[in-house]
């Protein structure tokens, strides 16, 4: 059992509050016309990126995906500059040109999402090589889902991390749905963490919807990967309400499996345990949600009065200048 200090179980919560918060508000402008493109939510998942990113060092990296908003509010995102690049805007993480799905920040460690499935997984791996090379004390955390598990990228990266002993941690956020396709049709073993058996290396399945297990999961496997630099894959089974993306019709399950998810509820759960344990009341959680919503409106005000972006900059952004790297 890992110590948690109440300090940082206030702080799970408050994490997992803000991803929700700032999903539906994402949503609620989507309908309202002004979100370019799409979006993926992760409504439901909260406890993965949370008790997974609180788990790391803050100088630990991370890799994303296109389900990724919480793992970017869980690494100390700017709701700001967030809902700026997802209306478009050039105050956004990338000046409003790249939208919901590739939000990066160097700052914070955070090696980017992007909208390829498994395609962040070979990233991961090339900056945990660089951190063997330098003898830097870091590590790095891959987020990828279920469907990636089945991609050639993913086989070849953990692979490859698996032969030359990288400080690389594997976390796949099984929502139990790869677009439409249940996970029982395209994963033949039980656990996706079983996959781990072929590479020789660590496997471990936790409840997702738990973040307190998520936390203890990955702090153990952390420190396991810091020391003996050898990689473990962790499945962390979850679910999203939502449909895979805005334009899902969520027609291949039924409303029942979704109510039945429910009841396990990440945020729910976890604010019943800290009233249980008398971390927190009723009134101080009110607080937070105030609190929350208060930041979330300023940063949606910033976001709309923001300037639109320069489109004759584009190309300045995609190709790398020295100095750029982390």
């Amino acid at each position: 059992m890992v110590n948690i200090d109440e300090k940082l179980l206030t702080n799970m919560l408050y994490t997992m509050k803000k991803i929700r918060a700032f999903e539906e508000k994402a949503e609620k402008l989507f309908m309202e016309g002004l979100v370019h493109g799409t979006m993926h939510l992760s409504v439901g998942e909260e406890a993965v990126a949370t008790g997974a990113i609180l788990a790391l060092r803050s100088d630990d990296y991370i890799a994303s995906t296109h389900r990724g908003h919480g793992h970017m509010i869980a690494k100390g995102g700017d709701f700001k500059r967030m809902f700026a690049e997802f209306l478009g805007k050039r105050t956004g993480y990338c000046k409003g040109l790249g939208g919901s799905m590739h939000i990066a920040d160097a700052s914070l460690y955070h090696l980017g999402a992007t909208g390829v499935v498994s395609s962040a997984i070979p990233i991961a791996v090339g900056a945990a090589l660089a951190i063997r090379k330098k003898g830097l004390d870091k590590i790095v955390l891959s987020f990828f889902g279920d469907g990636a598990s089945n991609e050639g990228l993913f086989y070849e990266s953990v692979n490859m991390a698996a032969i030359w002993n990288l400080p690389v941690i594997f976390l796949c956020e099984n929502n139990m749905y790869a677009m439409s396709a249940s996970v029982k049709k395209f994963v033949p073993v039980e656990n996706i963490s079983d996959k781990a058996k072929a590479f020789n290396i660590q496997g471990v399945t936790v409840d997702g919807m738990d973040v307190i297990a998520v936390y203890e999961v990955v702090k153990e496997a952390a420190e396991s990967v810091r020391k003996n630099s050898i990689p473990i894959l962790i499945e962390a089974k979850t679910y999203r309400y939502k449909g895979h993306s805005k334009s899902d019709l969520n027609l291949y399950r039924t409303k029942e499996e979704i109510e039945e998810w429910k009841k396990k509820d990440p945020i729910d759960n976890f604010s019943k345990k800290l009233k249980d344990m008398g971390i927190l009341t009723d009134e101080r959680i009110i607080e937070i949600d105030r609190e929350i919503e208060s930041e979330i409106e300023s940063a949606v005000e910033f976001a709309k009065s923001s300037p639109e972006p320069i489109l004759n900059e584009a190309l300045d952004l995609i190709y790398y200048k020295k100095g750029d790297m982390l």
